[in-house]
């Protein structure tokens, strides 16, 4: 669990205090930049790799001092030292990364500075002196667990997590393992590759589960994902006192996610490779709302070709809910101001309305509609409750807008399953971003509540078995299309 922010200011100040007279460049930078991750309680070991060479574009070699593929990457410096050359050396090195590694965040320091560049946003940089780092800690957030990205729908690393997956499924088809069980598989690998890097899991623990506790040949992962899961769905109190360490570092997730038992995979050495491959990426960076159909498209090797060209855009889903609900609600929002009392009606109304899309896919639709309605909860909070000051004691019971208020009808299993951990996904990262609002961690483990997905045809069931007419406030969604008819 991420540390709150008056503990991460605390190690700030003892860590700026600690490190406020080293001057050279070599002789401690390691050190240093492993004491500036456990400020925010990360070990540096699990995330970043020091030196690391690089083809730069001149064709010379060079050494990136620290990369944390996909997220940031830090040229170091001895005192005194130009933060301006220090930075453009650090451009010179992206030539030669791939697009995968490519970094979100640049930060230069020379000990005594730090200079933060945000790459995504293209906003002027950050710098500050090392002694008032304990009032910057929010800008690294990211480090800490508390992340909230705003997503490209055309990010490559859409398409490349798309294509690993593809991969694996096809290999392991390929050798026998396929129908629900794969479909069940991939879902929870999904699950816990965002796991990995949204802080549902101890950073990296999945991936290094995998690399470090697997035979290369691949013989042994079946069996060490099937302990994984059985892991997952068992509360702490309820686990064997023997449990292997590094298995019993996984959270309780239940949600019925793990539940099922699964034929053990027969994985191989090329499974593993691409597993591992897979695990590499950041997938903070990736939408629940754009790879839910991306991730389906693995299933057809036809559709794969053309990733991403057969989903509802998020553009053409605020089109559609915005006149249907969200303009309407934003609107009065507005009008109440801040005034107490309608803001707290306000609050309960949004916790009682509910949505039904009836064709939902991989629930692009649904996962939209409950972002936005997170948001407008957000922006409640804030008006309620930014006069108590900068953190919010007890966020979570102030929370009240879940997933539980989301239902959806899907003619194939795979997408309504992906559906389902594409909501989980997207009410994790809106609970990050509460965190960053208010200043303290909240996450929803163990999942207690569940979106309604039901597996079925919309024509021929009745769609007030999986919702009550009384309760449902709006039917949303993209009907099933053959060409253009």
């Amino acid at each position: 669990m991420p540390l709150s922010w008056n503990e991460i200011k605390d190690r700030a100040l003892r860590f700026s205090r600690e490190w406020q007279h080293e001057s050279s460049e070599d002789a401690e930078a390691k050190s240093f930049w492993d004491g500036f991750f456990d400020v925010f309680g990360v070990s540096r070991r699990r995330v970043a790799n020091f030196e690391k060479k690089i083809r730069k574009l001149d064709g010379k070699d060079g050494f990136i001092d620290l990369l944390w593929k996909g997220v940031l990457l830090i040229e170091h410096k001895s005192r005194g030292k130009d933060l301006d050359r220090a930075h453009a050396q650090a451009r010179d090195y992206f030539h030669g990364l791939s697009d995968a590694e490519l970094p979100r965040y640049l930060l230069v320091c020379d000990f005594e500075r730090f200079r933060l560049y945000d790459l995504e946003t293209g906003e002027v940089p950050t710098e500050f002196a090392l002694k008032d780092l304990q009032k910057h800690v929010r800008q690294f957030g990211f480090i800490a667990g508390y992340q909230a990205r705003s997503f490209k729908e055309e990010d490559p690393v859409n398409v490349l997590a798309a294509e690993r997956m593809g991969k694996l499924h096809d290999a392991l088809k390929a050798a026998g393992y396929d129908g629900h069980a794969l479909e069940v598989l991939l879902v929870r690998l999904l699950f816990c590759l965002f796991g990995d890097d949204t802080g549902i899991f101890p950073r990296h623990a999945f991936h290094e589960l995998m690399a470090q506790r697997t035979s290369v040949d691949g013989a042994d992962i079946g069996q060490w994902l099937a302990q994984l899961f059985q892991v997952l769905n068992t509360a702490p109190e309820r686990r064997q006192k023997t449990l292997d360490a590094q298995l019993a570092e996984f959270p309780y997730v239940n949600g019925k996610l793990f539940a099922e038992p699964l034929p053990l995979a027969a994985f191989d050495a090329n499974m593993r490779e691409l597993l591992l491959q897979a695990s590499t990426l950041d997938w903070s960076r990736i939408s629940p709302a754009i790879f839910g159909s991306m991730f389906q498209s693995v299933m057809d090797a036809k559709a794969r070709r053309n990733l991403g060209a057969h989903y509802t855009s998020e553009k053409n889903i605020l089109k559609l809910i915005g006149p249907l609900f969200l303009d309407e609600l934003k609107t009065e929002l507005e009008k109440i101001g801040n005034h107490e009392g309608k803001l707290k009606g306000f609050h309960i109304k949004l916790a009682s309305l509910r949505f039904l899309d009836p064709a939902c896919g991989c629930g692009n639709f649904l996962v939209i509609a409950y972002r936005e309605l997170r948001l407008l909860e957000i922006e409640v909070l804030q008006r309620l409750y930014a006069r108590q000051g900068s953190v919010l004691q007890g966020v979570a019971d102030h929370v009240a807008i879940d997933v539980d208020q989301f239902y959806g009808i899907e003619i194939e299993e795979f997408p309504a399953q992906i559906a389902q951990v594409a909501l989980w996904l997207m009410d994790h990262q809106m609970n990050l971003r509460v965190a960053e609002q208010f200043g303290e961690y909240f996450a929803r483990l163990p999942l207690t509540k569940s979106p309604t997905i039901v597996h079925g045809n919309a024509l021929r069931i009745d769609w007030r078995d999986v919702v009550p007419k009384e309760k449902l406030s709006y039917i949303l969604g993209n009907p099933p299309f053959v060409g253009k008819k």
